[in-house]
């Protein structure tokens, strides 16, 4: 009996030794780290997270977030994804052009997850969307696709439109095929274009005024950092200059512009966080396929209409996803 009991006492004795142990290799069990290299404030990095959430990341417990904002300064982009190297990150996941080119640039072995990038291949970050071929992959907004799509639509929505103003960037390598596509569309429909080049902040004032002068009787302008960061100054310039307006940022027509036509930003989020979670899981990005959009919204702002004096089409409205009244 004694050495039954003796027997107990030495097994519990050992148990309770091993419960540090196993709780050590619980806590040093390595966590994770995902850099992210954005260009402007967070206000869409909820999209990602709940994204990794649905594939069972939580922050805190089983990955951790490494994070890089510009706050606008796009020239800070390159030494911040250097510093994401130097932090020997597991994935960079990278929104824009000029934060995917400045990590790309800075690593060619920690993989990069892009997110809603306008022209991948034309940008010269990947070889195809279908076999990227490099340590990087992500989603694409298919930019030159939805522009030529903007012209259609505000042309649409506005029958009398006759000159059409196009801001857009040519530091961004997602932008020189875009307006190919906008051009081609706008020969079709006979529109004119009056391309205006802004390539910061600094230069959008010079753009409004050009706008005004030259009497443009339409505006699109083209998805980029400069835009989104300024997205209410842009609304409010259309605002003011009774202007028919469309782009890239469903955001848009609920600050005020006419409309905006647009990939479903949650779903782009969540594919670039599938792709995150297979790479953590061991694949690699050259294997993963850029995914397309599959989903569009379509927001009318009516009141925006109204206001300028048009009569959007019952068919066109029937189309939109959100009518905003």
């Amino acid at each position: 009996m004694c050495d039954m009991r003796r027997r107990a006492f030495i097994t519990l004795l050992g148990g309770a030794a091993a419960w540090p142990l196993a709780a050590h290799a619980q806590q040093g069990k390595k966590i994770p780290r995902i850099g992210v290299l954005w260009p402007n404030p967070p206000a869409t990095f909820d999209f990602l997270q709940q994204g990794l959430k649905d594939f069972g990341y939580v922050e805190g417990r089983n990955i951790a977030f490494e994070f890089r904002w510009a706050e606008g300064a796009l020239d800070k982009l390159p030494e911040m994804a250097a510093e994401l190297v130097r932090l020997q990150v597991d994935v960079i996941v990278t929104l824009a052009p000029q934060a995917t080119l400045a990590a790309k640039q800075a690593t060619q072995t920690i993989p990069i997850v892009f997110v809603a990038m306008g022209d991948p291949v034309a940008s010269g970050v990947v070889s195809s969307l279908a076999r990227p071929d490099a340590n990087v992959t992500g989603t694409t907004r298919m930019i030159s696709e939805m522009s030529a799509k903007h012209v259609e639509l505000l042309k649409e929505a506005v029958p009398s439109l006759r000159k059409l103003a196009v801001l857009w960037n040519p530091t961004n390598s997602s932008h020189r095929p875009a307006m190919q596509a906008v051009d081609a569309t706008a020969r079709a429909l006979s529109l004119q274009v009056q391309p205006l080049e802004v390539r910061a902040v600094a230069e959008l004032d010079g753009s409004f005024d050009a706008i005004v002068r030259d009497k443009a009787d339409g505006l699109l302008f083209i998805a980029d950092p400069v835009f989104f960061i300024q997205l209410r100054r842009m609304a409010d310039f259309v605002g003011a200059n009774r202007l028919p307006a469309i782009c890239n940022f469903t955001e848009f027509p609920k600050l005020g512009g006419l409309m905006g036509y647009a990939p479903s930003l949650p779903d782009e989020f969540r594919h670039a966080a599938g792709h995150i979670d297979k790479i953590l899981k061991g694949a690699k990005p050259a294997d993963l396929p850029v995914e397309q959009p599959t989903r569009f919204q379509l927001v009318i702002n009516l009141k925006s209409a109204k206001a300028l004096g048009l009569d959007v089409p019952p068919m066109l409205l029937a189309r939109a996803d959100e009518v905003i009244e």
